[in-house]
């Protein structure tokens, strides 16, 4: 019966000494995340708004680039006092929002790029592809130039 005892509150003290890797990364908008996974993450950008997702759920979608930062918890680094968020009055931007920046402009770049080569674009819907008129091409074209030129200063 002691045993039993011992065993069971050793199991329930366990997570308070638990740590964990705290990962890092840097959104297309220049903003600081922190996670305490390192399972891919899929970022995009539409309509000026950032959309995360573990699957790549959009034709835009690229992974983020973790950055291992700590070892712990996220909230042992929010009670230390450490800054979790990159500020916008920073006067430089850290290595790890250049490379997404980056990142994020290849993308775009190398999307635009199919775009105009390409003979026709269509959209999938139900495993099926519909394709677009020109009218609809010519917006989609403009749409991902906006992007490109928004992102690839």
């Amino acid at each position: 019966m002691k045993r039993l005892l011992v065993c069971t509150t050793c199991l329930l003290l366990l997570p308070l000494f638990a740590s964990a890797d705290v990962w890092k990364w840097t959104d297309a908008k220049g903003k600081v995340h922190y996670v305490e996974s390192d399972r891919t993450i899929f970022t995009w950008v539409e309509s000026d708004r950032v959309f995360y997702s573990d699957s790549p759920d959009h034709e835009d979608a690229v992974a983020v680039v973790l950055v291992w930062h700590s070892t712990g918890r996220i909230e042992d680094l929010e009670q230390g006092g450490s800054k979790l968020e990159a500020t916008d009055d920073m006067p430089e931007k850290s290595p790890e929002q250049l490379a997404a920046e980056a990142h994020y402009c290849k993308r775009v770049r190398e999307i635009y790029d199919a775009y105009v080569n390409a003979p026709k674009l269509y959209q999938s819907k139900e495993g099926q592809r519909e394709y677009l008129d020109d009218k609809a091409t010519e917006a989609k074209i403009a749409e991902t130039k906006a992007k490109l030129d928004k992102h690839c200063n």
